[in-house]
């Protein structure tokens, strides 16, 4: 009870604050720095998407994932951001004031599995008989991915999976042949990749599925609605801009990130390519692609299994027209 107090009384001092336009504020976004989700956001305050409508951005939030980053929201000033699906669904379910406003990354084409240079062992998921898998940890996209490819290929108990850990311990791990193929993800990936061989992308695998959502306060959203409406429509101006300008997004990935631009490019191109043009959702619900991340946290003992309705954590109302769903679930 406490602590809900201590949230209310955080998204109260943030409401007085957001309604100060000059006033500038931060934004919390999941893995911002080291993964891919952040990259609509940073063109939309490098392109002024932002100032165009009366928001002052001056930085972001971030943390490892999880439920450190819907904490991080609730007790920040401007109790919204892009958080992981699966930390999103915890959250709702554990009764905090969280609501799900639009869709962020609607794909898996960041995420690759890669081995050694020389190994020339393993080609497809039939070469994966008697080899260590390496997937960050339990629990984790990884684990819920590999487990649903393993399982869809008739492959569990034939492949001995290994908890990695973090990107750099994947790919030490890889590299002392604690395990045989491991994972990596973009931008890590394009700076590594003269370094290793791509076996799979995981959008091969799950070609549909929803990573990250934006959620908000519901208490915030009932008091601040047209600055909820202006952030999901700045991130939707940056989404088309990477559609449409790849080079300039990476120029702009490059600097908020301070990565190469050529690492820039390629990763937004891998993640592009990848998802056939439709890794960042343009804030629209895939209903589907939900689904296939909620069937697999509940194959991997991360959510419990029975009926969840999405139109008791979803609310379309703040998206533009043309965004909502003509048949919301």
């Amino acid at each position: 009870m406490q602590l809900f107090r201590k949230l209310m009384g955080m998204a109260a001092i943030a409401t007085a604050i957001a309604a100060q336009p000059a006033h500038a504020v931060q934004l919390n976004v999941t893995h911002f720095g080291t993964g891919m989700y952040g990259v609509p956001y940073v063109v939309a305050k490098d392109k002024g998407f932002y100032d165009e409508l009366g928001i002052k951005v001056d930085g972001f939030l971030t943390s490892a994932g999880g439920g450190t980053t819907v904490r991080n929201l609730l007790a920040s000033e401007l109790p919204y951001g892009e958080v992981a699906l699966p930390a999103a669904i915890a959250a709702i379910k554990q009764g905090l004031p969280l609501v799900i406003v639009h869709s962020g990354v609607a794909s898996v084409s960041d995420l690759l599995w890669i081995t050694n240079k020389d190994n020339e062992s393993i080609k497809n998921e039939s070469d994966l008989k008697g080899k260590k898998f390496g997937y960050s940890s339990p629990r984790s996209v990884t684990d819920m991915i590999s487990t649903m490819m393993l399982t869809d290929k008739g492959l569990t108990g034939d492949v001995e999976k290994v908890s990695v850990g973090s990107i750099g311990s994947s790919l030490a791990a890889l590299r002392s042949g604690a395990v045989d193929i491991t994972y990596v993800l973009e931008p890590v990936w394009s700076k590594e990749k003269d370094n290793f061989r791509a076996v799979f992308n995981a959008a091969d695998w799950q070609p549909r599925i929803t990573q990250t959502v934006g959620v908000v306060d519901r208490d915030f959203l009932k008091k601040n609605p047209d600055l909820i409406k202006k952030l999901i429509e700045a991130r939707r101006k940056g989404v088309e801009f990477i559609k449409n300008n790849p080079d300039q997004a990476a120029e702009s990935l490059a600097k908020e990130y301070k990565i190469p631009l050529e690492q820039a490019k390629s990763a937004i191109k891998t993640v592009m390519e990848g998802a056939g043009g439709k890794y960042w959702s343009d804030g629209s619900f895939d209903y589907e692609g939900m689904e296939v991340m909620l069937k697999g946290l509940i194959q991997v003992g991360a959510v419990e299994p029975g009926n969840f309705n999405w139109s008791e954590v979803v609310e379309e109302a703040y998206l533009p027209e043309d965004l909502r769903s003509k048949g919301k679930k």
